[in-house]
């Protein structure tokens, strides 16, 4: 999922460089929505798996203090997968909010077409 993001977003990033028509933005605008939808639900998936991660490590952690026995291994193999998870978790918001940014820019460049459209129709 990262690579896709990631390569999602260069094309994005290059595609606001070049000049196109109305009609090419008003369906990229949908193709985004579809886009942002899919890594937003990657994120609540991520999400869900992280608290329950997060959740289980801490029961074996305090089961691990309570008892004082080999739980510590355990919970030490939790953590070490936590540590990813919300590492990728991180990464999968950050770049869902900035998808967004990258629609509200192809949204500004749908408008400033339908003004310049707009005043040469006039």
């Amino acid at each position: 999922m990262r690579k896709r993001m990631l390569a999602y977003i260069a094309y994005l990033e290059n595609l606001l460089k070049e000049e196109k028509d109305e009609l090419f933005w008003q369906k990229e605008k949908e193709e985004i929505k579809v886009q942002i939808s899919f890594f937003q639900h990657e994120r609540l998936v991520h999400l869900i798996v992280m608290v329950l991660f997060a959740l289980l490590e801490g029961i074996v952690l305090s089961f691990a203090v309570s008892f004082q026995n080999l739980l510590f291994i355990l919970a030490l193999a939790l953590l070490v997968l936590l540590i990813p998870y919300i590492r990728h978790y991180y990464f999968l918001e950050n770049k869902t909010q900035y998808l967004y940014t990258l629609y509200d820019r192809v949204v500004k460049k749908c408008d400033s077409i339908e003004k310049k459209e707009g005043n040469e129709n006039e």
